[in-house]
């Protein structure tokens, strides 16, 4: 990877964040696949690092919070017996956040689907915002303590289930049930009715599928593992490397303008050369 040029890093980069699987990187670019997994690695560090710096204090108002399934080495149902119950094979999930109105992700989670990733999700969630927000979540159980944990009653709080029929008749393994309804509960404070809402972080669910393709549904792309520095895909480095991607260098379509500049966290739309440089620099730093 030595041997890569800056101009050969940020072409990989730019083929994976628009949604392309290492292999067909390869075959766009002609790097070598191990090469591409291992600057995955470092790029997706980097990112993260960042990230976990810089998304502070943000002035956001209204989130919304979601999980959206994936699965590494194996569907649940076929991970062999050996290895169940072991994390990073089967079902894995990822949390994420989203602010209503500048549309930037000041939070994500790699993990379970259970109260202890749930208590991580919300307390990081909740260490980064300036003010008292209003929250909406899903139903998920693991929500009601972890959201009581994390803010305390500094919160106006309210949960979305949403109601499904059944599936259209002989079409039952492809086509989505029909949305019947929703049931709103609020949980703490005074969430604003006309704002309980989860749409924008299920919209951001669906760019999640379309920009990595471990996420696409009905894939061979999925991630073989959940954290491998060596030879294999990495879930969490690909996720960081995203969202690093979606807030600071990703023009939002409404806004004109990338997240973290509407939510005041940068100052211009990133390049994907300036993030490959970002990560020189802070393996330069390291190496000092």
């Amino acid at each position: 990877m030595n041997t890569l040029s800056i101009e050969r890093k940020t072409q990989v980069i730019g083929a994976l964040v628009e949604g392309n699987s290492i292999r067909a990187t390869v075959r766009m670019t002609g790097v070598a696949k191990n090469t591409i997994v291992r600057l995955l690695a470092d790029i997706g560090s980097a990112c993260a690092k960042y990230q976990e710096t810089h998304l502070r204090n943000l002035p956001c108002k209204r989130i919304q919070c979601d999980e959206i399934w994936s699965f590494c080495y194996a569907k649940q149902k076929n991970v062999p017996t050996e290895l169940q119950g072991q994390f990073g094979f089967g079902d894995v999930w990822t949390w994420t956040a989203i602010c209503a109105d500048s549309k930037i992700v000041p939070s994500f989670f790699v993990g379970l689907r259970d109260a202890g990733c749930a208590y991580h999700f919300m307390k990081d969630l909740a260490g980064r915002l300036k003010n008292r927000v209003q929250l909406t979540t899903d139903g998920h159980k693991a929500y009601l303590t972890a959201v009581e944990d994390a803010f305390g009653s500094d919160v106006d709080y309210a949960h979305l289930v949403k109601v499904y029929g059944a599936p259209p008749a002989n079409d039952t393994r492809y086509s989505p049930a029909e949305c019947l309804g929703t049931i709103v509960s609020e949980v703490n404070g005074e969430p604003d009715p006309k704002h309980i809402s989860t749409s924008y972080v299920e919209r951001q669910n669906l760019t999640m599928r379309m920009c990595m393709r471990r996420f696409t549904r009905l894939t061979n792309g999925f991630s073989k593992k959940v954290e491998n520095l060596k030879k294999v895909e990495n879930l969490m480095h690909a996720v960081a490397l995203h969202f690093r991607y979606y807030n600071f260098a990703r023009v939002h379509q409404t806004l004109r303008v990338t997240p973290a500049m509407e939510a005041a966290v940068a100052d211009h739309v990133w390049t994907v050369r300036e993030i490959v440089e970002m990560m020189e620099e802070q393996s330069l730093a390291k190496a000092s």
